[in-house]
């Protein structure tokens, strides 16, 4: 197994992580920037309030995209997997 095989199995390694962490990332961020609009409109200056919001919007996305999720770890762990004798060899 050569540089270039260890490269591209990271690359990729790389990219699963962004396309799993993506969907929980930026809907806490979309709940956190709405909350921060609501708390600068209103004066309310309670750093309590973000949190339970953003939970519930992490339970919602887990559920939407969780099959999804699971789905593109399950192909990507298969795929390292049924290579292992191309990478030994």
């Amino acid at each position: 197994m050569d540089e270039d095989v260890v490269l591209q199995i990271g690359r990729e390694a790389l990219y699963a992580i962004v396309y799993l962490a993506a969907p929980l990332l930026l809907s806490a961020l979309l709940v956190g920037l709405l909350v921060g609009v609501f708390q600068a409109a209103t004066q309310i200056q309670e750093q309590t309030l973000s949190f339970i919001p953003k939970l519930i919007a992490l339970v919602v996305a887990l559920i939407v995209f969780g099959p999804w999720l699971l789905e593109m770890q399950i192909s990507f762990t298969r795929s390292l997997y049924l290579n292992i004798p191309n990478l030994i060899g």
